[in-house]
């Protein structure tokens, strides 16, 4: 009996194997060694201007741990699920936010802690740090949460941000101003 394309994609799928096209095999194994070729070249980056004995590297590490410190010792014990689970949920945002931009080319960190995490700092701490502080003062002080969350934002994009790009530890391209 004749198998049929379904009933080979069946098999080939219970024998754990993905069916592809010839062509789009060639093509997607192409962008998987273009891949690895940029995850080298950004170690490679890192190994020779980023690296530990650069004032750019302990910077980038400070970024991550000083806020991460002071959330531990100013976290409300009573409320810390609550106020961690919405830490957790910004850092993922602002993850997904900076992998797509890095990705498309539209900014850049020069300066990174680890070569393959570009924005770790950022991401997993700073940001989510400072937004859980602004949760958990307007929690307690009863005050608007997207006032602040607002005013927040606007240090960040007005101040922060530019801080960095002065610093050279932020870069942006295209039409990212």
């Amino acid at each position: 009996m004749k198998n049929t394309l379904l009933d080979k994609i069946t098999i080939s799928r219970m024998k754990g194997e993905i069916c592809l096209s010839p062509a789009q095999d060639k093509f997607f194994h192409k962008l998987v060694a273009i891949q690895g070729d940029l995850t080298r070249q950004g170690i490679e980056y890192w190994q020779q201007y980023s690296h530990l004995g650069t004032w750019q590297f302990w910077t980038v590490t400070c970024l991550l741990i000083l806020p991460l410190m002071l959330v531990y010792f100013k976290i409300d014990r009573k409320l810390i699920f609550h106020i961690g689970f919405f830490g957790f949920a910004v850092h993922v945002l602002f993850s997904y936010v900076d992998a797509a931009g890095i990705r498309f080319g539209l900014w850049a960190y020069p300066y990174q802690l680890i070569p393959f995490i570009p924005s770790l700092s950022l991401d997993a701490a700073i940001i989510p740090v400072t937004i859980m502080l602004v949760y958990q003062w307007t929690l307690k002080n009863n005050k608007n949460y997207y006032l602040y969350a607002l005013l927040t934002a606007l240090a960040f994009g007005f101040g922060f941000k530019p801080l960095l790009v002065a610093h050279g530890l932020f870069q942006k391209y295209k039409w990212v101003n």
